[in-house]
């Protein structure tokens, strides 16, 4: 009788299609064959609403919900996720099994006619979805007028195409997946302005008794799993949700782990900032420095972060 494939859950826009590709090939590879793993496309609430931002709607869990519940009941058997869009708390029973290599983990500036935040016109129009990118750009460029932007890559970019908007901001590492890194015009410094904590990462999601499955040992990215785990402790501390403009980014540094936090009030005007540095990290001594880190600019900031 021949062997059921690995079922891999996956949201069904271009882009979700094409990173879960990358892991029904990297399965693939692990158990020498490739046809070993296949992928199951599933919509989900997120995709169907995109006309409201995500925390008008409820959430980052809106990408996730109905790919886990497959997960749960044993339609699916793993799951690919944009590790930004999962929320710290995972529902019983399921983990995040693996984290592959990362891709670019910075924003990006896309426009038509200009090369960077800094070049747009007074009250010129920026297009995004996160209340994080909407913070940190009216931070640094209060007089910009930022809309709300959703849909998938394609999407918003024939948006700015018609004029829209005179500029957006997108995850680099979407582009870079789709081979669109030709319409980046600049990159925001991450050591600066911390993009999404997760963002350019992978996460395969699996049910607690999966976890050490041996094709998994393959997909894990050292790095990539230590520097998720503190920016990612950051967001638990900082009771991050789609309601609050948080930013971290992690990397390492010679033997250590670099961490940067940053929490914003949604116009910008609030901002508490932070950037410290583990000396040779493991992932439970990651995740609890990224905490504290969080834990300390919760206690400067008070209420002033609320919406």
């Amino acid at each position: 009788m021949a062997k059921q494939p690995i079922r891999i859950g996956a949201r069904g826009s271009k882009l979700s299609v094409v990173q879960a590709e990358t892991v029904r090939a990297a399965i693939g590879r692990a158990l020498g064959d490739d046809a070993a793993a296949e992928l199951v496309l599933i919509t989900t609430t997120g995709d169907r609403i995109q006309d409201r931002t995500l925390s008008e709607i409820g959430g980052k869990g809106l990408f996730t919900q109905e790919i886990e519940a497959a997960l749960l009941d044993g339609r699916i058997d793993c799951a690919v996720h944009s590790l930004k869009d999962m929320p710290t708390e995972l529902p019983a029973g399921l983990i995040i099994a693996a984290i592959p290599a990362r891709e670019d983990p910075r924003d990006a500036f896309v426009s038509e006619r200009y090369a960077s935040l800094a070049d747009l016109p007074e009250g010129g129009s920026l297009g995004t979805a996160s209340l994080r990118r909407q913070a940190q750009a009216l931070r640094a460029r209060p007089d910009l007028k930022v809309m709300t932007l959703r849909g998938n890559v394609d999407t918003r970019l024939a948006k700015l195409a018609r004029g829209d908007f005179d500029a957006i901001l997108v995850a680099a590492a979407g582009l870079k997946r789709l081979g669109l890194e030709s319409h980046i015009r600049s990159y925001i410094d991450p050591t600066e302005t911390p993009p999404a904590p997760g963002q350019g990462a992978l996460a395969i999601e699996t049910r607690t008794e999966d976890g050490d499955a041996p094709w998994l040992s393959n997909l894990r990215g050292h790095d990539a799993t230590l520097a998720v785990a503190a920016e990612r402790g950051a967001l638990a501390a900082l009771d991050g949700s789609c309601r609050t403009a948080i930013g971290a980014h992690a990397w390492m540094w010679n033997e250590g782990l670099a961490l940067v936090v940053e929490a914003l009030s949604p116009d910008g005007r609030v901002n508490f900032w932070e950037r410290a540095r583990l000396e040779t990290p493991d992932l439970a001594s990651a995740e609890a420095f990224g905490r504290d880190l969080g834990t300390q600019i919760k206690a400067r900031a008070g209420g002033a972060l609320s919406t």
